[in-house]
């Protein structure tokens, strides 16, 4: 496929994420329910359950997702994009038939292992993109994600209230749709020319991190980028137990505001994104979306009531320019053949953070609202990810300075 991005073969790879997203999103609403439903515990113990179920999938993520890159630069994106789908669908009627907690654990690691659509989805959209508008179709992917949670709580709040396991079995037909949607659509990306040999040595986590290290930038931004996901897990491991908890909302009031988090990540990431980081450079859009992430999770952390909490939002939001920006600064660095073992590498990284994210956050949630807790805080998660968001500033600065307007090494 020709460097001149193609707009048909964005369009397919976003659908492609966009539908992939919607199924995750329709689960989120009702997790709570199904391991309270499966353990006979409380929302505190649900938590810490929530969390050590992310544990896994993140920790065979970050195991497989190197060979998954490897094996998307050797055979091309497709075939390992529809395996990677099927997997997720599988994982989903498991999830949705278990009988016991144990199943959901066997679940997600079959997810964790064969997980890796996004990291192919980035390979694919570097594969197609020029290096001056990386950073910008990147930013789809975040559409893709923004759109995918306007769907995808809103349909399983409102499937929620008909059982906790109805979720599942409509997130395992919209995933294997979506392979079937892959298998008839979507075109090949890497050309056999720039596919290059599967190498075990580099197709393992420690490997793949260790090719990070030829590159003085990226391995600088490591920091930054792990901090940034790190405390992404805030949100992602919290926000349904947190607003359940003080604020009492159901599955349905729970979808509706995952809902309103899509919309405005659609917003930043599919539009806002595609303005401001030509307009200020790659490096000040880090530094921006940074700003308003440590500013938006102060505020969830402290938000007194349900409606401020929405309100907060979108400010919230805008931390999405951090996101592209720094993978647009990173992907401009290396060639073409290497951008699967790079977004595998990549991969690996946000998934190392979600090792121990999940179980970190979820901690601190179970932690300040359990009767032994010397303060009752449930926003506690939050707090923590401001502080990280933060740290990741300073790293970002001390790295890339103030006067770098962005990255366009050509790759």
């Amino acid at each position: 496929m020709q460097k001149e991005p193609r707009k048909a073969a964005l369009a397919f790879i976003f659908i492609t994420v966009l539908i992939d997203v919607t199924g995750l999103g329709i689960i989120i609403p009702v997790i709570p329910a199904l391991i309270m439903e499966l353990t006979g515990e409380g929302i505190s113990k649900a938590a810490l359950y929530g969390g050590w179920l992310m544990f896994c999938y993140a920790f065979m993520q970050f195991m497989f997702a190197p060979v998954i890159g490897g094996l998307s630069d050797r055979f091309g994106r497709r075939p390992v994009l529809l395996l990677s789908l099927a997997g997720f669908g599988i994982d989903y009627i498991i999830t949705g038939f278990a009988p016991s907690i144990y199943w959901l654990f066997g679940a997600r690691i079959v997810a964790g292992i064969t997980g890796a659509s996004i990291t192919t989805a980035s390979a694919y959209i570097a594969d197609i993109s020029t290096p001056e508008k990386r950073s910008q179709n990147f930013g789809l992917i975040g559409a893709a994600f923004g759109l995918g949670f306007i769907i995808g709580p809103v349909i399983g709040g409102l499937l929620g209230e008909l059982g906790s396991r109805i979720p599942f079995f409509a997130a395992a037909g919209l995933t294997f749709l979506n392979c079937l949607y892959g298998y008839f659509v979507l075109p090949e990306s890497l050309s056999k020319e720039n596919r290059r040999p599967f190498d075990w040595k580099r197709a393992n986590p420690i490997g793949s991190l260790k090719q990070i290290r030829k590159f003085p930038t990226i391995s600088g931004l490591v920091a930054v980028f792990f901090l940034l996901y790190l405390s992404h897990h805030a949100t992602q491991s919290t926000w349904t137990y947190f607003t359940m908890e003080k604020f009492d909302w159901d599955e349905a009031m729970v979808g509706i505001s995952l809902g309103i988090v899509g919309v405005c990540v659609a917003v930043v990431q599919g539009g806002l994104t595609r303005i401001v980081i030509p307009k200020i450079g790659e490096v000040k859009s880090v530094y921006l979306g940074l700003i308003f992430s440590t500013l938006g999770f102060l505020g969830f952390a402290f938000s007194p009531s349900g409606v401020i909490l929405l309100a907060l939002i979108f400010p919230f939001a805008l931390g999405g320019f951090s996101g592209p920006a720094l993978q647009g600064i990173i992907a401009n660095e290396v060639e073409d053949n290497q951008q699967g073992e790079l977004q595998g590498a990549l991969t690996s990284l946000i998934s190392f953070t979600a090792i121990f994210g999940p179980p970190l956050m979820t901690g601190l949630f179970g932690y300040f609202t359990s009767d032994g807790a010397p303060i009752t805080f449930p926003g506690a998660a939050f707090f923590m990810g401001a502080i990280l968001t933060f740290s990741a500033l300073l790293f970002a600065i001390k790295i890339l300075g103030f006067s770098k307007q962005g990255y366009t090494s050509a790759s």
